[in-house]
Parts: structure tokens; sequence; C-alpha cells
């Protein structure tokens, strides 16, 4: 599909409505639509958000765990130039509100699970945005629905519209809003179907959060290509299984929970045995953890994928032959090869001139799926984007196949069960409590997590704060996969010459018996 005639989500879901208008479409808990259902559907609720005012360049917001309607809303709204906000469900209520406040949406759906931890906070949102209880007993979703009509004449909608908000914890210490738009989703979709073809029948389990490239924008793809997908509410053992009986023959799954699927015994591994493709990515997977799951699974294609939110997922794919392939297990290291229509560099952060052919640089890509910005963040988006190259902030080689090695971060960054945690974030957090004079966050391995997060606090004079103190106190200001899950009270931190914090002296005990830094 040429650059030029990229399309915008609803006229994807059209497309299989008019080819393949009796195929089943969608399918969540005891609810599926047909795709000509689903596009009636989609194009009623875009009515009931034009009526609200919804238009072109507005946004609304969606909170909740996993939810066919936060897709709905998603399309809908994109159908009207307009884009979806999805924040993570777990953040803490100042995190909640920030992001609210910065994406300002018209209207925040919100599941019914999570109505009081909104009327906790709606007080302090300066947005004030109209709110819609999804689900539940007090249900206004399927309501609004029920009682709207399409548009009569939808907005001229451009591939380059943003159709798509994902908050990205910001190095800064406050989340930024990125951009994804529908050329983004669909070049997206393109470029990983080029080298992961679905077939007819393939059917893909969207078990990740919605708030996360590996939920939403691996949905899109499988919209986009005309697949089934079973949404499950949670990625837990139940609606794992719920999703497999209904037909899923391909994930996409974190090292955590194909480890926690290991370890459930042979119940668990048979019944995942029906997926014919499970992709894995978000965070590092231990090797022994990979090969366990290839054993398990003899029958099954692997495939590693290395991506970004400002990227609308996936980047490189290290592809089934290689996982099975005895003389390439040196690769088993990489992330890859990079998808086709993917340009990639290798560059020294300090001249921003390439390296050496072999040599370590930040890895800076080129592509239609890279975000346009930072959502009202100029100066971000200046900072990430030079000349239309993504800065990835992660530090990484190439060997002479074209394999892509990710070596460390340049940004610091911990990835935690998928989650990407900012040390400045929690730094900025920790170092706010009395008794706490100077904090370090590091990332530190873990058997189950990948990462988790540790701080290294340097206490003020005559303190007697504990360790477990602490941990709460950041709990009660930060989602808790933010938190530190140990932490070490030092007389002081290693620093260079100028001052500058050894970040890596403090991990380098944790990681020295590791292949990679992260």
């Amino acid at each position: 599909m040429s650059e030029s005639t990229r399309p915008t989500l609803i006229e994807r879901v059209a497309h299989w409505a008019r080819t393949t208008p009796d195929a089943e479409a969608v399918r969540y808990l005891d609810r599926s639509h047909t795709w000509s259902q689903w596009h009636e559907r989609l194009t009623r609720l875009a009515g009931a958000l034009a009526d609200a005012g919804v238009g072109p360049g507005d946004t609304v917001a969606f909170v909740d765990k996993n939810n066919l309607a936060c897709i709905e809303v998603t399309y809908a709204a994109s159908a009207l130039g307009a884009a979806t906000a999805i924040p993570n469900f777990r953040l803490a209520g100042d995190e909640l509100v920030y992001v609210l406040d910065d994406a300002k949406p018209r209207i925040l759906f919100v599941g019914n699970e999570f109505v009081e931890q909104i009327d906790a906070i709606r007080d302090r949102l300066t947005a004030a945005p109209q709110i819609l209880v999804v689900g539940g007993d007090d249900d206004e979703f399927e309501p609004l629905i029920a009682r709207s009509e399409p548009p009569s004449v939808l907005p001229q909608v451009s591939a380059d519209d943003t159709a798509l908000l994902l908050y990205s914890s910001g190095t800064t210490g406050h989340p930024k809003g990125v951009q994804l738009t529908h050329r983004n989703l669909a070049a997206h979709a393109e470029a990983v179907m080029s080298v992961l073809p679905f077939t007819d029948d393939d059917c893909l389990l969207v078990a990740m959060p919605l708030f996360h490239v590996g939920g939403t924008c691996y949905a899109a793809m499988g919209i986009h290509a005309g697949r089934r997908c079973v949404f499950t509410r949670e990625a837990d053992a139940p609606s794992l299984f719920r999703g497999l009986a209904e037909g899923a023959n391909i994930a996409f799954l974190v090292p955590p929970v194909i480890a926690g699927v290991l370890a459930a015994g042979e119940k668990a591994i048979a019944a995942f045995s029906r997926l014919t493709r499970i992709t894995y990515g978000a965070a590092p997977m231990p090797l022994p953890l990979l090969r366990a799951a290839l054993a398990a699974w003899p029958d099954t294609e692997f495939v590693q994928v290395y991506g970004m939110t400002e990227l609308a997922g996936v980047i490189t794919a290290l592809l089934p032959e290689v996982h099975r392939d005895e003389t390439q297990v040196a690769r088993m290291a990489s992330a890859g090869t990079p998808l086709p229509g993917v340009e990639m560099r290798i560059v020294d952060p300090a001249t921003l001139t390439d390296v050496e052919p072999g040599a370590v640089g930040e890895l800076w890509w080129r592509s239609e799926q890279t975000t346009p910005g930072y959502w009202h963040r100029p100066e971000a988006t200046k900072e990430a984007i030079v000349d239309g190259w993504l800065r990835s902030g992660d530090m990484g080689r190439v060997d002479d196949g074209g394999f892509v090695y990710i070596e460390d971060r340049l940004k610091d960054m911990i990835i935690t069960g998928g989650e990407n945690v900012y040390c400045p974030e929690v730094e900025r957090v920790l170092v706010e409590h009395p008794e706490v004079a100077e904090v370090a966050v590091i990332g530190v391995p873990d058997p189950k997590w990948g990462e988790t997060v540790k701080a290294v606090v340097v206490p003020t004079p005559d303190s007697t704060v504990k360790e477990s103190e602490l941990i709460d106190y950041t709990r009660e200001h930060l989602a808790k996969f933010k938190c530190p899950t140990s932490i070490d009270i030092v007389d002081a931190l290693p620093r260079n010459p100028t001052g500058k914090i050894l970040k890596r002296s403090l991990r380098e005990p944790y990681w020295a018996d590791r292949p990679r830094s992260i």
C-alpha cells in the first residue's frame, strides 16, 4: 500500500463490512459482532460523539481495564477527526489528574470499576469533561449507541490526523502524550504483516493493556488485516484460557505472562499449544525462559519484537526461523532485523554522527510509523525527532547480518513487566520526602518482571527513616508498578569529577553476569 493511499481507521472497518459482512469481527466476553454489525455500531457511536460536540482536533479519553468499548470509542472518535487518549488505569490520583488535564478530553469514558477513582479526582480536573460510565448497573455506553444515529455527513479526515494519544512517562518526570496518526497505525500494520502474514483462519488474542501499543496498536493491526480479534478483560489465566477456547491462535504476550503459563503446569501449557504464533516483547526475555518456552511449544512460531510507542509499536522482529536455528544461537540475544520500509542509523549521541560499523551508538529510526510528535510539546518533539529521524534513546549495535542488538539505554528508563518507568519520575517523588537528601533510581534484574525498580537513598542528617517507610511513601504518589521494590540507604552516592551521579556504577554489581545491561 503506497504512502498516499493510507486508509483511516473507520475506512478499514468499512472495507471489511463490504467485503466480509457476515464474518465475525470482534468478540469480548459474551458479546460479538460481525463486520457489518460492528461498522454500524461505530458509525452510530460517531454520531453520538458528534452530537456531544466532538469534532476535528478534539480529544476524548477512556479509563478502564481492557474493554472493546475502548477500541470502539477510538475508531468512532477518529472518524470525526478526534483523538482518543487512553491513560494507564493503574495511575495514582495525581498522575491521572496530570494526564487528563494535559489531554483535555471533551468526554471521559470510565469503566464502572473506576468510577470511585474518577470521583475522587474530578473536582481537581481543570478540563472538566463530561463523564460517561461504561458497564455495570449504571452503564451509559450501550444506551448511548442505541439511541444514536450515524452522522449524515462525516468530516474529511486525513491519514495524517491524530487518532490515538498514548501517554509515555517522561524524562522530565511527567508523562508525554504520544500522537499516533491513521498513517502511523496503517503503516505499522502493513510492515508487520509483510514479514508475519496472517492466514484467513487466524484469530488474534488481544490481552495486553489497551493503554499500551502492545494492546491498541496490536488490535488495530488485526482489524486492518480483517482478522477476527478476541479481547480479554485482563491478561490473567482465566481470561487467557477463555480467549484460547474462543478460537484465538495468535497472541502478543510479555515475558512475565509466558513465565506464568509455564509455571502453571501441564494443563496450562497444553491450552497454550493452540497458539500457532507467540509474539513477545516490551521486556527482556531471559534466555532460559525462552528455551523453556520453545521446548514447551515445539509447533509454535516465536517472534521477538522491539519497538516504541513513538513508532506505533514494532520496528524490528526476530523471526521464527532464527528461534529454532541452532546455528544462530548468538542472534537469540538480538532484537532481530528492521521491518520493511524502516531506515536505521547508529549515531554517536555526543557528536550526532554515525558510528563505525559494529560500534555501539544510539538507535535512530525513520519510518511512516514515526509519531508526528508529542501532544502540545513542541520542544520535546524537536529534541526527539531530528530531520525526520526519531531518537530512540536506546544504545545498540548491528552485526554483519543486519541484526540489531540493544545494549543499554541513553534514556534513564526501566522496563518492568512491559511497563516503562522513567527514573526521574520516581526520584522526583522520593526526594520530596522530608528525610531524603538525595536519591538515585536504577533498574535491577528480576526473574519475573525482567527488571524491577530499586532506589539508592542518602538520608538527611539524624534521619531514622526505614526502607519500608519510603516504599509506602512512593505508593501514595505513584502507580504501584513504578514504586521501588527495594531501597538501599547509603551515606553517599558515587559521582564523577563534575559531580554527576554514576548510575552505571550503581547498576554494575547487579548486571555483572548478564549479557546486556537492560
